[in-house]
């Protein structure tokens, strides 16, 4: 028995922001619903604004319905996945077309958002609260 594997192209990106990290492929699939771990995009985001974060790189790049998108996001809160997911669909964009670049860049979808969660310190109750003072 010959098995033939139907390996379609994909335009990878990987996206960070906060604890979040998503794995994005991008197959070109005209009108295909976004599946975030193997979910509808709707289902996984129940929330309208955490939906539109994810569709800002296409309305950017005019490059709406054009892709299939495909993601695994683990970690971080429900926004922070949310902006991980955004900032690799804009990353997996700039390998399908590197004219699209410019026009994600001016937008801020490129750059890595850097801020995380200061880890704790000895001595503290959290990074920089000190206990209490008493006088007495």
């Amino acid at each position: 028995m010959v098995q033939v594997e139907t390996q379609q192209e994909y335009f990878y990106g990987t996206g960070k922001r906060k604890r979040s990290i998503a794995r994005v492929r991008l197959y070109l699939d005209e009108g295909a619903p976004v599946l975030v771990n193997n979910k509808p995009m709707e289902e996984y985001f129940g929330w309208k604004p955490w939906q539109q974060i994810l569709a800002e790189p296409f309305e950017a790049t005019e490059t709406v319905g054009r892709f299939r998108v495909v993601v695994r996001v683990l970690g971080g809160g429900v926004h922070s996945q949310a902006e991980a997911i955004r900032h690799g669909i804009a990353r997996a964009l700039v390998v399908y077309d590197q004219s699209l670049k410019p026009a994600l860049r001016q937008r801020g979808f490129i750059t890595r958002d850097a801020r995380i969660k200061e880890s704790k310190k000895y001595g503290l109750k959290r990074a920089r609260r000190a206990p209490q003072y008493t006088k007495r």
